[in-house]
């Protein structure tokens, strides 16, 4: 994620599955004069996107963030709030909403609970083990674990990475940065850079040329995630809202934009979570229903 991609995509682009619930935009000298203006601060932002360096635009997008101190002593992040979706719901019908608790820990620990009063849903990582647990939240006897295949194993990974190391380090893991060049978004002009974790990982990145600020995200699988608002937390900022839209054909076989909306309530760091909240559940059907990671 700029910080944050839940790329959860950013959360669930490695998942893509549903709970139970969801089965669950004067004058002409003057417009000429401002055009010129405008064309030439954005040529201006094109030349100073092509002078960065990927190490440059990685260290304006961290200072944007908070101090660099600050950033490398993250181990956790802890985010609750609210996820809306209108993933196969009909047509005029309200939104389905969940309660969300995302946990990260380094290096490679991630916790996602999606729940409503009637089920629970939760995908865990733990290094390289991944998996999936569906909970009825009426019947502790009727739940479902699936272990996850590699691909989206890896996903979570480099997910998990994204989320707790800022941009900066990605080739102490095997992968790169590469910068693409400039770009303009909604008229401002940014520089793309691609954050290569391997091939078919890849997070391509639209870093606000001026600030440093990130302004857009996308995926591989052509996810666009895109963060608003802000919450300061001990000096870093993070983003109050994070979007994610992709394509999906709809009941009459149009193309549309499918959006996931994360909003945040509570962003707590480093906190120390047990190795027990990632690792596999047991097999063995529980006595009473588990909550959210707290």
């Amino acid at each position: 994620m700029g910080v944050g991609d839940f790329a959860v995509a950013n959360l669930f682009s490695a998942d893509k599955s549903h709970s139970p619930d969801t089965r669950f935009i004067m004058n002409k000298p003057a417009l000429l004069v401002r055009s010129l203006l405008a064309s030439a601060g954005w040529l201006g932002g094109i030349a100073a996107a092509r002078a960065q360096t990927a190490e440059q635009i990685i260290s304006k997008a961290r200072a944007y963030l908070g101090d660099e101190a600050a950033l490398s002593a993250v181990k956790s992040v802890h985010f609750v709030g609210t996820m809306e979706t209108r993933q196969l719901v009909p047509e005029g019908s309200k939104p389905l909403q969940f309660a969300i608790d995302i946990v990260f820990q380094k290096p490679y620990q991630q916790r996602i609970t999606r729940s409503t009063s009637t089920a629970t849903e939760i995908t865990g990582l733990d290094d390289y083990d991944g998996w999936q647990r569906i909970q009825d939240m009426t019947d502790p006897s009727r739940w479902q674990l699936t272990l996850l295949d590699p691909l989206i194993i890896k996903k979570l990974r480099a997910n998990t990475w994204e989320n707790l190391n800022f941009f900066k380090g990605l080739e102490k893991r095997g992968g790169s940065v590469k910068v693409i060049g400039p770009a303009a978004i909604d008229g401002a002009a940014v520089v793309k850079a691609a954050f290569i974790h391997e091939p078919g990982i890849t997070f391509y990145r639209y870093f606000d040329t001026a600030t440093g600020k990130l302004v857009l995200t996308e995926t591989d699988q052509g996810d666009r995630i895109k963060e608003e608002g802000e919450i300061m937390v001990d000096g870093l900022r993070f983003p109050r809202r994070v979007t994610t839209a992709s394509r999906a054909t709809d009941a009459k076989g149009q193309v549309v934009d499918n959006p996931i909306v994360i909003t945040f309530d509570k962003i707590t760091l480093n906190e120390v979570f047990p190795d027990s909240i990632f690792a596999v559940p047991s097999m063995t059907p529980p006595k009473s229903v588990p909550g959210p990671a707290r």
